[in-house]
């Protein structure tokens, strides 16, 4: 099929993931099953068939820069490393709705994360990892706080 309308379908498939995330995050389907399972697995068979049948079949590799320019000259082979881009940040912002969850995070401070992290992968997880590392603080203390104060 053409490498431009597996670019729409991916990308379209990819979409519905992340707004299941952002607007139906309580779902029992969006962050557990969807999200890090169906798409990104929907995604991987796409790659795993694009680099099955492309890997090798031109000029380039992954032993400098300049080689993977080469490589993702083959429009096939771009398309997978753009569909590995898309199920893995998927893959990512569901452990981030889980996560925050089970934290009991606010999902509107997690929705910035999400964006950031379909628009530009680690910024968003590190932003994320901020979010969690201030609230796991914060819980801490509070916990401490009741435990020597005596509150229950």
């Amino acid at each position: 099929m053409n490498p431009d309308v597996l670019f729409k379908v991916a990308n379209n498939v990819a979409l519905i993931g992340w707004l299941m995330l952002v607007l139906l995050p309580r779902w029992r389907w969006s962050a557990r099953l969807f999200a890090p399972v169906l798409v990104p697995g929907l995604l991987a068979i796409l790659y795993s068939v694009s680099v099955a049948t492309q890997f090798g079949r031109g000029p380039g590799g992954f032993s400098s820069l300049a080689s993977v320019a080469l490589l993702f000259q083959n429009r096939a082979i771009l398309l997978a490393g753009w569909v590995h881009y898309l199920a893995f940040d998927l893959f990512i912002g569901s452990w981030e709705v889980r996560d925050s969850q089970r934290l009991g995070i606010a999902h509107y401070m997690v929705v910035p994360c999400l964006i950031l992290t379909f628009l530009f992968g680690p910024v968003g997880w590190l932003l994320y990892m901020s979010i969690r590392i201030v609230a796991i603080r914060t819980a801490h203390l509070e916990d401490q706080s009741e435990m020597r104060f005596g509150k229950a």
